[in-house]
């Protein structure tokens, strides 16, 4: 009996409390998802589950890629140095919003392959699956051209060594055909009024300025990576970078500058198939930004955290907090050791290894950094200071006037006078 009212006590009661909560609450679920389906129904949409249509699909994925210009011409010239190209010319127009050329003298493609390049997926630089786990190109998805043609004005001609030129068009993700054009050996790309098929979009963007200087930064990253190719890049109208094929010593230095290349220490390592080389700026030469290090893995440009983090490491103790080292090195690795596939914009890495990457970039900066402690830093040439406008009004305030009780004393007893709290003798 007395087990029997234990149990009693314990068993939910219906009409308690307790009770009524959970009927609350189930109320309140009810009426909710009935609210909501009530808006849906007002709004035209239902909860059944459908297949999107594809150009929906395809613009969905495109905001993945592309993102503003900078992904476009960042994605364009992948595609001419992964062709083979030697000599890339770019050109932007309203910031890159309004119009981008991407110009190369790469391997070209024919009338069949030049259909298929702006088809979601379709590649030649995945020949077959299990070169997904040792990629040697900079682009391997298939997914640039599509992308950029789901959201813009996409027209694009080439021509194939010992062949014929075609051109081909694509706005807002319909594809037009493949047709016989003039052009030279090659491939050309013009991109009109980006997001112009989602102008949600285009509201995200920065002012056309921005959007330049951004572009142009994702081609000297490139650039650095590619010496052994020309680079040239107009900005409205204006040449804003021009680039012949050199080596990769002249390369750093005109993309870095003197002051960088006269501040710059060697930097090398190689151990368990991993090759490092370039150049690191002794610990004067700082910015006050991170932009300036250029991070380079199997030639391509990456801002991947594990590497940008050694490097921090590495001078953590000999600059100055809220400065950054600027550097440009370069890590050939197995293209087995290391995951490209791991963000849309293809700039994050994972490594196999990651211990023994970060360990041998740390050691090595620091051999580097310790082998010139005893070298000056040249200064700056002064012409690359200019005074700010804002400046223009301000002008030195003249020493105050000694007092004359103290310019009776001598130089001791006068700093004494003038010290604060000072108590005047009697």
């Amino acid at each position: 009996m007395g087990g029997g009212a234990g149990q009693a006590a314990h068993r939910p009661d219906p009409g308690g409390a307790g009770g009524r909560r959970d009927g609350g609450a189930g109320r309140l679920d009810r009426g909710a998802a009935a609210r909501h389906r009530r808006t849906l129904a007002t709004r035209g949409l239902s909860v059944a589950i459908r297949l999107l249509p594809e150009t929906t699909a395809n613009r969905i994925a495109a905001g993945e890629v592309v993102e503003r210009p900078a992904a476009v011409v960042k994605e364009l010239v992948e595609n001419a140095l992964d062709a083979g190209a030697t000599r890339i010319a770019v050109t932007l127009e309203g910031g890159g919003i309004e119009r981008i050329t991407v110009e190369d003298d790469g391997c070209g493609m024919g009338p069949a392959d030049l259909e298929l390049a702006v088809e979601r997926h379709a590649t030649s630089k995945l020949p077959e699956e299990a070169m997904l786990f040792r990629i040697a190109t900079l682009g391997f998805r298939g997914e640039a051209l599509p992308s950029i043609g789901a959201v813009a004005r996409l027209a694009i001609t080439s021509r194939p060594a010992g062949g014929d030129a075609h051109a081909l068009a694509v706005e807002g993700g319909r594809k037009g055909a493949v047709t016989p054009a003039a052009g030279a050996p090659g491939t050309r790309i013009e991109m009109r009024d980006l997001f112009y098929a989602v102008p949600a979009r285009r509201k995200f963007l920065k002012t056309p300025r921005s959007e330049a200087e951004a572009a142009v930064e994702a081609v000297r990253r490139l650039a650095l990576a590619w010496p052994g190719c020309g680079f040239r890049v107009q900005v409205e109208g204006r040449e804003v970078l021009s680039l012949p094929p050199q080596d990769r010593d002249a390369r750093i230095h005109a993309l870095l500058g003197a002051d960088f290349a006269a501040a710059a220490l060697p930097v090398g390592a190689e151990a368990g198939g991993l090759l490092l080389s370039g150049l690191a700026a002794q610990p004067a030469h700082t910015r006050a930004t991170g932009t300036e290090q250029h991070l380079v893995v199997n030639r391509r440009p990456v801002r991947d955290p594990l590497l940008r983090t050694a490097l921090r490491v590495a001078y953590r103790d000999l600059i100055t907090v809220g400065r950054h080292p600027v550097a440009a090195l370069f890590l050939e690795i197995p293209p087995e050791a290391v995951d490209v596939n791991v963000h849309p914009m293809k700039t994050e890495l994972r490594f196999r290894e990651e211990a023994a990457v970060r360990g041998m970039l740390i050691a090595a900066l620091r051999r580097a950094l310790s082998a010139g402690a005893g070298e000056a830093v040249p200064t700056p040439a002064l012409t690359q200071y200019r005074p700010s406008p804002g400046w223009s009004g301000w002008r030195l305030r003249p020493p105050a006037p000694l007092p004359a009780a103290a310019a009776a004393l001598g130089l001791a007893e006068a700093q004494l006078a003038l010290a604060p709290g000072a108590v005047a003798a009697p």
